[in-house]
């Protein structure tokens, strides 16, 4: 899959395509892998990871991601950069372009992620910003499309904190054409701009109620209800325990419900044990698919 866009902040710079396209790409480099091992399309290629926020999933997908296709990648952290003694996101970029041929950046701020992408001449990868989170996006709707084998007719029912992933997965919903429903309390919404765009592409509802949202749901999924940056003890009022995902919550979904959660989760929280270690439960080849995902989204970006 060949894409217009050099870099990859946010799902809205795939069509609608492009997006399916990648995801298609990623279950054929799934089965290719597990069949005989990925061919070395990315041989002598680098990529450059810079962490600002602690990281498995993406650290590791990506890494090993590089390794399976014959190329090598760099783990950075914030303390080993000269970001964290002052060198401007411009100079970063400008350098590393000149060794590396991505640049993958898990950081607090989304606007780091656009200053680098304006001044590198190689692609940025959004690993993770406090807006968006495209990456996890493309690794849920893989596994969507391999439980549900369509898009076309289904509904996510979001329950809890409208986040980054969130916004993301509204990108997502409006580029398959699946429908969303999102409760969350009242001062938790996912961002306006997002939703009115993605509004234009296929039907999303908000509500405060997780019965309503759950109700005809073919996948259900949560996500923490704090996160790095904010850990403030008084959210927890805000969402439990109306916004916990139980047995009681996915029994009101559809009865091939799948359960969905970017991890890492707070077990017992947003998601009860029962639920997330249940039959219903699709977490941990989800996380799996982070790994097929990012091969699919580094050759589309590096090897086209």
């Amino acid at each position: 899959m060949k894409l217009k866009t050099k870099n990859l902040l946010t799902l809205a710079e795939l069509n609608p395509k492009e997006f399916l396209g990648l995801i298609n790409d990623s279950i054929k480099l799934k089965k290719e892998f597990k069949k005989k091992g990925n061919r070395p399309i990315l041989k002598n290629k680098t990529l450059t990871m810079i962490f600002q926020k602690p990281s498995t999933r993406t650290r590791v997908s990506f890494e090993t991601g590089m390794f399976q296709l014959g190329g090598h990648a760099i783990n950075l952290s914030s303390n080993d950069t000269q970001l964290s003694r002052g060198e401007s996101a411009e100079d970063t970029a400008k350098t590393l372009s000149r060794y590396t041929d991505c640049i993958m950046a898990r950081v607090y701020e989304h606007d780091l992620l656009e200053k680098l992408s304006k001044h590198s001449t190689v692609p940025i990868i959004n690993g993770l910003s406090d807006t968006f989170h495209p990456c996890q996006i493309l690794a849920d709707f893989m596994t969507i499309k391999e439980k549900k084998k369509k898009f076309k007719g289904l509904k996510i029912a979001w329950i809890g904190d409208g986040n980054n992933v969130c916004n993301s997965m509204m990108y997502g919903a409006s580029l398959s054409e699946v429908s969303m429903s999102i409760a969350t309390p009242k001062g938790f919404e996912p961002d306006k701009n997002v939703l009115k765009e993605s509004k234009k592409l296929t039907d999303i509802e908000l509500t405060t109620d997780p019965f309503i949202a759950t109700q005809n749901a073919d996948v259900v999924v949560s996500d923490t209800f704090s996160s790095i940056h904010n850990r403030d003890p008084k959210r927890m009022k805000k969402f439990l325990p109306k916004y916990q995902v139980n047995s009681k919550l996915m029994k009101n979904a559809k009865k091939d419900a799948i359960f969905m959660h970017c991890l890492p989760a707070k077990r017992n929280q947003e998601v009860t044990s029962s639920v997330i270690d249940g039959i219903q439960s699709v977490v941990w080849d989800e996380a799996e698919n982070r790994l097929h995902t990012q091969k699919a989204l580094l050759v589309a970006l590096i090897h086209a």
